[in-house]
């Protein structure tokens, strides 16, 4: 279980279980996609630091002071919520990452690295389905239907985009939860087609849908 800490309330500061040496670890997470970029220390101060300002404020154990991330790169962290788990000894920071790099080494995600190669973190479903999408695209396979669609254009992918908004329709008025599931993935799935035909980051529709929820 976690608990969720608004701006707009004092927060327990005296109820976090900072470990021995008063620090409690602070994972940053992604607020559009959900990518775990990275894992710092904070402690009460950093903590009250964050809240007072809305930007994440860490301790550095090697330098032994309070930092805030992106002060030199200008890749500052803008926080949209705290949560801490059940045992109040771990922090979850949904933020916005300006510059979309959190780590030091010009990475994304500090989580970078899969037994020693690099490869980008893992995020929700519909991102990670893009990505793949995308990679069909830049390395077309004759037996991929995804590139089918592809070299089809326009014409092809906006045609199926059309039918299965229709079956979309028709499984609503059906009201059977199995095919709505079904045919609304369909729906997904060819309209990230066609948004990666004209080079529309799913990101850009997720900022979208951000701006709905105010």
């Amino acid at each position: 279980m976690t608990s969720s800490i608004p701006f707009n309330q004092s927060i327990p500061l005296d109820q976090i279980a900072y470990n021995e040496k008063g620090l409690v670890p602070a994972i940053a997470q992604d607020h559009l996609d959900g990518t775990v970029l990275m894992m710092a220390w904070m402690n009460k101060e950093s903590l009250q630091k964050t809240l007072d300002t809305r930007e994440a404020w860490y301790w550095s154990r090697s330098r032994q002071e309070l930092w805030h991330k992106g002060a030199t790169s200008g890749h500052i962290q803008k926080v949209r919520a705290i949560r801490y788990d059940c045992d109040s000894d771990a922090l979850l920071l949904t933020i916005e990452q300006i510059g979309d790099i959190a780590c030091h080494t010009g990475e994304r995600s500090c989580f970078h690295q899969v037994d020693h190669s690099k490869s980008a973190p893992p995020a929700d479903t519909l991102t990670e389905l893009y990505k793949v999408i995308c990679d069909r695209k830049n390395n077309p396979s004759e037996k991929s239907y995804t590139c089918s669609l592809f070299a089809g254009g326009d014409n092809k992918i906006l045609k199926k985009i059309g039918e299965e908004t229709a079956e979309v329709v028709m499984a609503f008025k059906d009201d059977n939860p199995a095919e709505i599931a079904g045919e609304v993935s369909d729906l997904l799935y060819h309209t990230l087609v066609a948004l990666a035909h004209h080079n529309v980051d799913i990101r850009e529709v997720y900022k979208k849908l951000d701006q709905r929820k105010k």
